[in-house]
């Protein structure tokens, strides 16, 4: 299990990151826009270096739903790979059937 402060942190940078991307995507749309003049779009860029640095996508980590684990993480499954095991030999996963040989 993973250290509760770290997934809360994690929950509060994905809080921040939902409520500031449409801002976010403005201000860079503006900052990348060849046809703005060059003053708007440093205008736009200092405004975009004054908003909180969580509140961009990339801070996110992905972590286990489960254990909050940030490694060996699956997309589709929302959960790590230790985590997928243990269910899956527990019969909880549907479709998952443990190897052995």
């Amino acid at each position: 299990m993973a250290k509760k402060s770290a997934i809360e942190t994690n929950e509060r940078r994905r809080k921040l990151v939902m409520n500031q991307a449409a801002k976010r995507a403005r201000l860079k749309s503006i900052v990348n826009d060849k046809s703005i003049p060059l003053e708007e779009r440093f205008q736009a860029t200092l405004k975009l270096a004054e908003m909180p640095r969580n509140g961009a996508r990339i801070r996110v980590r992905n972590r286990c739903e489960v254990t909050g684990r940030p490694r060996a993480f699956y997309r589709k499954l929302k959960m790590s790979r230790v985590a997928l095991r243990e269910l899956g030999n527990q019969g909880v996963v549907p479709g998952l059937v443990k190897s052995s040989w």
